[in-house]
């Protein structure tokens, strides 16, 4: 597993509500570290990746409501790619690649409405 000795546990939930044709039509999630609280909050969309140690494979989760709607969805996507720019960036000090990726980013969330376009 890991050669860091673990000195603290958390616990992330997230809970979704299924119609009869399994589709999610409710989803709530919670932290155990949570500054705001431990109460489920609501939410519309997740996006959930796990990098398999063994298979060395990304595993995706990806699930929202049926009350998401499009404009919502360009705006997370648009949030969720600037996110990963910056943790891409972080993780790998891989400044030119980032800012490749951030220049995509700039260019989704003007496509999509997300963020303005320049006039």
């Amino acid at each position: 597993m890991t050669k860091y000795k673990v000195k603290k546990k958390s616990r992330i939930t997230v809970d979704v509500g299924l119609d009869e044709s399994n589709m999610p039509v409710e989803m709530t999630w919670s932290a155990s570290d949570n500054p705001a609280g431990q109460a489920p909050k609501a939410c519309k969309a997740m996006l959930l990746s796990l990098f398999d140690e063994q298979s060395k494979e990304t595993l995706k989760i990806d699930l929202w409501t049926k009350e998401m709607q499009v404009l919502e969805m360009d705006r997370m996507f648009y949030q969720t790619l600037r996110g990963l720019a910056d943790t891409y960036f972080r993780a790998t000090q891989n400044k030119e690649l980032a800012n490749q990726m951030q220049q995509f980013v700039f260019y989704f969330g003007q496509a999509t409405g997300a963020i303005p376009k320049d006039e």
